[in-house]
């Protein structure tokens, strides 16, 4: 039945596929609001309605709501399609999406379980798994699953910037250094990888590499605190305190409770 309803699919989601948005991360489904406008919305109703017992239907529309971040429509769309296709494994890891957006990490690690049951080389969701673990400590289950998405997708800069964070938070940063160089190379335009090698060139004492990296990040994404607030730890150690102040004050105007920004400003007076 599925694939009867792909070219309805197809045309129901290109508001969905056409979008992306930048983000401080590798973003699994980037939140998009035009995503969940009521003309798209009521484009992929109208599948949903002429295909009621179709499971893939169910998956694209919860989707689009994902995208637009109302999660409880997604969600149930998503139960919906798993009820129709236990099988479905695509749409497992999809609600495990909504569930980590939620804060339910084990229903997150149950559906991301359950997505592999059926797909043990779907790297989607050793991604996804492996981020819930590494926000819970998990580290050892983290790098575990990502070593296996890199083993079966070298190509994957999301895998390789997260495996670099397990390092650097385990204070291996030339290793981090490492992943964070080659998810740079497979993705030169996300943010994340540049900040994320800046902040352990920082570790190590390279205050120049650091700065060159953060400045990339910020230019990438206006909005990323976290490297503007970094960017500023590099500017104050080269001695550069007028434009530290800069970086952690635009730190500071975007996220107000960013620490790093905040200790800055108090040291530099």
């Amino acid at each position: 039945m599925r694939r009867k309803l792909n070219i309805l699919v197809l045309l129901a989601t290109v508001a969905v596929a056409g979008c992306n948005t930048t983000g401080g991360i590798y973003p699994d489904v980037p939140v998009d609001k035009n995503a969940g406008s009521s003309a798209n919305i009521e484009s992929l109703t109208q599948v949903v309605n002429a295909n009621p017992n179709d499971a893939t239907a169910y998956n694209v529309r919860g989707t689009a709501y994902g995208r637009a971040g109302k999660l409880d429509n997604a969600l149930s769309d998503f139960t919906q399609a798993l009820s129709l296709d236990p099988n479905y494994y695509q749409a497992y890891a999809n609600r495990a999406l909504v569930y980590r957006r939620m804060g339910k990490d084990q229903q997150a690690i149950a559906d991301y379980n359950n997505a592999l049951r059926f797909k043990p080389d779907y790297e989607v969701a050793l991604i996804g798994r492996g981020n819930v673990y590494r926000q819970t400590g998990q580290l050892t289950r983290a790098l575990a699953d990502f070593d296996s998405a890199i083993r079966l997708n070298s190509g994957d800069a999301r895998a390789f910037h997260n495996r670099g964070l397990i390092y650097q938070a385990q204070g291996q940063h030339s290793f981090a250094i490492e992943d964070f160089s080659t998810a740079i190379g497979l993705n030169p335009k996300a943010p994340a990888p540049h900040t994320g090698r800046g902040i352990s060139y920082l570790a190590v004492g390279d205050a120049n590499a650091a700065l060159e990296d953060l400045t990339v990040a910020v230019n990438l994404d206006k909005r990323y605190a976290s490297a503007w607030a970094n960017r500023g730890l590099a500017l104050e150690k080269l001695g550069e305190t007028t434009k530290a102040r800069t970086s952690f004050s635009r730190a500071l105007q975007i996220e107000p409770g960013n620490d790093i920004a905040k200790e800055g400003l108090r040291r530099l007076g």
